[in-house]
């Protein structure tokens, strides 16, 4: 694998000093399963994607791989990866939109078909598959709040836990100050133990400022990282939660801020479109230089 070309872009900022940092292979059609979680935890990075077969068409089958292991889907990679095949393709190679000056492409993933757009000015919008909402058990929250070392006192009565789907599975809690999820010191592992037990990605924290503003973050223990700077998968589940619990109109733009505690901020959008089964993530990416 050595001459293997690994491109490592961040996204969800502007800057390659913020958002989340992704590898990005961009002809992985050789690459076995144990090679591809190999180079993933030689990157070391939350993830990185994999473009293991060029369908035509701007179609591709990708996947996504933590250092531990491979997930089934991953928004901060996939914007990363849109923006580098952007940038090494070039305006006019795929046909983009006249009116709207996009590149778009279908990313085949293990989750399902993931259309992403990327403008002029490198900024990607995937379409999660659809989103789902289901209850967080009164065990499984417990055992939640005890792993994260919190109190059922800190959480916002007006958010209430769910586990969301949007390609991967999300927990999602709300606390009820600034403060509670700034303090992030959890146990790593019970949280690890738990998560794998529900089959759950990484865990959606999250403090509303208000209706359209929220703060997040994202703890990924059994993904071999601690925290991760800026999840697109969470915020799809995060604007399927929204919907479905009537939290925000139906055509509703809210903003995300994460990483700012890591020293990585990044901004994701989520958009929900009426009519439409998934959720909208928009971000911009860049080459983080070598």
């Amino acid at each position: 694998m050595t001459d293997l070309e690994i491109l490592r872009y961040a996204a969800f900022s502007a800057d390659p000093a913020g958002g989340n940092p992704a590898g990005v292979v961009l002809d992985a059609a050789a690459l076995s399963d144990a090679e591809m979680l190999a180079v993933a935890a030689e990157v070391g990075y939350s993830e990185t994607a994999f473009v293991t077969e060029d369908r035509g068409g701007g179609v591709l089958r990708v996947r996504y791989f933590s250092p531990l292991v491979e997930v089934p889907f991953c928004g901060h990679a996939t914007v990363g990866t849109a923006v580098a095949l952007a940038d090494r393709q070039g305006p006019g190679t795929l046909q983009p939109d006249a009116e709207k000056q996009q590149i778009r492409y279908v990313f085949v993933t293990n989750a399902g078909e993931v259309p992403v757009t990327v403008d002029e000015h490198r900024r990607a919008t995937l379409t999660s598959v659809g989103t789902r909402v289901a209850e967080l058990g009164g065990d499984d929250l417990a055992a939640l709040l005890a792993a994260l070392r919190w109190a059922e006192s800190d959480l916002d009565a007006a958010l209430p836990p769910r586990v969301a789907y949007a390609g991967a599975y999300h927990p999602i809690l709300a606390a009820n100050s600034r403060r509670r999820l700034a303090d992030l010191d959890y146990d790593v592992p019970a949280l690890t133990a738990l998560m794998k037990r529900r089959d759950w990605t990484t865990v959606q924290l999250v403090w509303r400022e208000d209706e359209h503003h929220f703060d997040v973050r994202d703890p990924f223990p059994v993904g071999g990282v601690y925290e991760d700077p800026a999840t697109g998968a969470a915020a799809a589940a995060l604007g399927g939660y929204l919907r479905d619990l009537w939290l925000v109109e139906g055509d509703a733009v809210v903003e995300l801020s994460q990483g700012t505690d890591m020293g990585r901020p990044g901004r994701l959008t989520v958009t929900l479109v009426p009519g439409e089964a998934g959720v909208r993530v928009s971000g911009t990416a860049v080459p983080i230089p070598a």
